[in-house]
């Protein structure tokens, strides 16, 4: 009798942490809903948004919140003649995620696809920030006929080097087949799950702070199950895709603007400095005193240096190549 009793008060317990769980990712989407446009591409509903007029400009988040990483850049480009679009990666935001794995291979493909039904036909610039980098190099190694130049930002593109390069215990934890759905179902919205969000807020920005409001975004987004388990997925895969993806890297004849903080915790500065060296059409600038979250920190910065390298190549009507650079960059515009 005694087992009967601790059995059903395990079951009663586990099934309101779900009910109370659901109740917080419904009240979480609420206060988030879409501010963006819908396209589906096989069968897969992506979210996007778009602004302005020009030289089509597409960016791809990294591996945390959203297309909106991207909200102040959008404004600072469109103003410059530029049509920007940004992309929920597939699982993130208010975008669907197939069944099957998503290498960046898969999601570059999916965008690709993407862009053709808005109506994007020329070539573009795309831009990838943090865990988006190895999927901006992998979208230019499918389809160079189709990318105008790329540019990463605070990027991972190797495998070495990455901070989980042997996979990671949450991450295989959370794709274990029901184990992983219970876990994301029962867990993701209690106090717990809500502390290590804001710690990885403060790691993912540090030695800068994060904007007003971007936590609680993180937590919204990052904490619901579809996001989290494409996020971890994301993880699982990136070391195989990013190492098969490298060897290609030395082959790319595409302009490459590579935007790295100096005080990014993440490798990436390592990874920038060997993407510079690897690659004979690249530029590469790092900014002083400032960390991994560019586009959210210096959305100015990033706009301007697009538009620099842009018209830089269209003046001279051929690549950089001609003249690669190394720069550092100092006083940055910070946004609070």
């Amino acid at each position: 009798m005694t087992g009967i009793i601790i059995v059903l008060l395990i079951f009663v317990s586990v099934l309101a942490l779900v009910l109370l769980n659901q109740y917080q990712f419904k009240k979480s989407e609420k206060r988030n809903p879409p501010k963006g446009r819908f396209v589906e591409v096989d069968g897969v509903k992506l979210h996007y948004l778009r602004q302005g007029k020009g030289q089509p400009v597409v960016l791809l988040h990294g591996g945390v919140t959203s297309c909106e990483d991207f909200t102040e850049v959008l404004y600072y480009l469109s103003n410059k003649e530029y049509d920007c679009i940004s992309f929920d990666r597939p699982g993130y935001g208010h975008s669907d995620r197939p069944k099957k794995a998503m290498s960046a291979d898969k999601q570059a493909e999916l965008i690709h696809k993407a862009l053709y039904e808005i109506g994007i036909v020329e070539p573009v610039i795309i831009v990838g920030h943090s865990w988006s980098g190895t999927l901006t190099l992998s979208y230019a190694r499918q389809f160079p006929m189709d990318v105008e130049s790329i540019v990463t930002l605070g990027a991972a593109m190797y495998k070495e080097g990455y901070p989980a390069e042997r996979g990671d215990l949450l991450s295989k934890l959370i794709m274990t087949p029901l184990l992983g759905t219970l876990l994301m179902n029962t867990l993701l919205a209690t106090p717990v799950a809500k502390r290590m969000g804001k710690q990885t807020v403060r790691e993912t920005f540090k030695p800068e702070v994060a904007p007003s409001g971007y936590e609680q975004l993180l937590l919204d987004l990052w904490g619901r199950p579809k996001q989290f388990r494409a996020n971890r997925e994301d993880v699982l895969l990136f070391p195989e895709c990013a190492y098969a993806n490298s060897h290609h890297y030395c082959k790319i004849t595409i302009p490459i603007t590579i935007i790295v903080g100096d005080s990014d915790p993440f490798n990436t500065v390592q990874m920038a400095n060997r993407l510079f060296k690897e690659t004979e059409y690249s530029n590469l600038f790092i900014l002083e005193n400032v960390g991994h979250m560019i586009p959210q920190k210096h959305p100015q910065q990033v706009a301007d240096l697009i538009d620099r390298t842009y018209w830089r190549r269209e003046v001279k009507d051929k690549s950089l190549s001609s003249s690669p650079e190394k720069v550092f960059i100092t006083h940055q515009n910070d946004v609070y």
